[in-house]
Formats: C-alpha cells, structure tokens, sequence
C-alpha cells in the first residue's frame, strides 16, 4: 500500500480531485442532441416541403430545385448541432462550478458557490417530452448568470440540491 498517494495527500479535495490538477469534466447526455436535431428536421423539413410544393405549382416544376437549399441547410444544421452540443461540459470544483461551450468562441463561465442566490430547474414542454431539464444559476451580478442544458432531471435536482447546500455554506461565511 502506497502511503503518499494522491487520495491521501493532504491537498486532496472531496470533488474536483487533487488542487491544481485538471477539473473533472461532465458532458451533456444524448438526449439533447436527439432533441434539438429532431427539431431541426421537423422545421426544415416543412420549409423543404413548402419550397418544393409552393413554386413547383405557381412557376413550374424546375422552381422545385428551390428545395435543396433547406435540405443542404438541415445537413449543415445536423453536423454543427453535433458539434456545439459535444462543447458543453460542466465541473464542479471545491469552490466553483465551471461551465464551458463554444464551438469557434469558446466561453468558461466560473460560478464562485458562495455568489449563487438561487438555482432553479426548469423543463419546458418539448424538454420535459425527451426527459431533460436546465439547471439556471443566478448570482449577484446579472453577467454571470449561467446555465446547463440538457442534464437529466435526476441529475438537474442533485446539482441544484449540491448547489444550493454549498452556496449556503459558503455564503455564510460572508
């Protein structure tokens, strides 16, 4: 048995591993990728519809061609929905949680714990239909609001309860 390995070392952390090392990332589940690409073949697939019918009848058959256009727009859609989707990640740190997206400008959101005020789940009706719900973080400045799409309730109301409880933690030390 290793008597200085890293999980007994005194700057080991509860969550976030040892201090100073790589924070431990969480993705976002499938089902909001298979949510906002059925949408998005839903919608274009209308538009598709409609640019073909619609000109084909008033100016004739060769108008038709009109529909590629959304058909070329739905693939472009599918590849960078997959893209944008495969950015999100979350970690919870011992102090902050980090929220990272961004497909060309990527973005790192830092929620210090003792700065949240509330932190609500929210599931609409499209969301709620492919099991999933947003976790929304809100804080003293307006600004650093930020938000996880896509998590599985479950998994939206443990890290609402396990933010909540830190932030509660840490702000009473303010």
């Amino acid at each position: 048995m290793e008597t200085g390995s890293p999980a007994n070392s005194p700057e080991s952390t509860e969550y976030g591993g040892t201090a100073g090392a790589e924070p431990q990332w969480t993705g976002l589940p499938p089902g909001l990728l298979r949510m906002r690409r059925l949408l998005l073949v839903v919608w274009l697939g209308l538009l598709t519809l409609a640019a073909a019918l619609l000109p084909g009848l008033l100016a004739g058959p060769a108008w038709a061609a009109l529909a590629l256009l959304p058909l070329a727009l739905a693939a472009w859609g599918w590849v960078m929905l997959g893209r944008n989707w495969r950015s999100w990640r979350y970690a919870e740190r011992v102090d902050d949680l980090l929220i990272s997206r961004g497909v060309l400008w990527r973005a790192t959101t830092v929620v210090p714990y003792g700065r949240m005020q509330l932190v609500e789940v929210t599931s609409g009706p499209v969301e709620r239909h492919f099991g999933l719900a947003s976790v929304q973080l809100h804080t003293a400045a307006a600004a650093t609001d930020a938000t996880i799409p896509g998590l599985d309730p479950a998994e939206a109301e443990r890290l609402r309860d396990r933010l909540t409880e830190l932030g509660e933690a840490r702000s009473a030390g303010l």
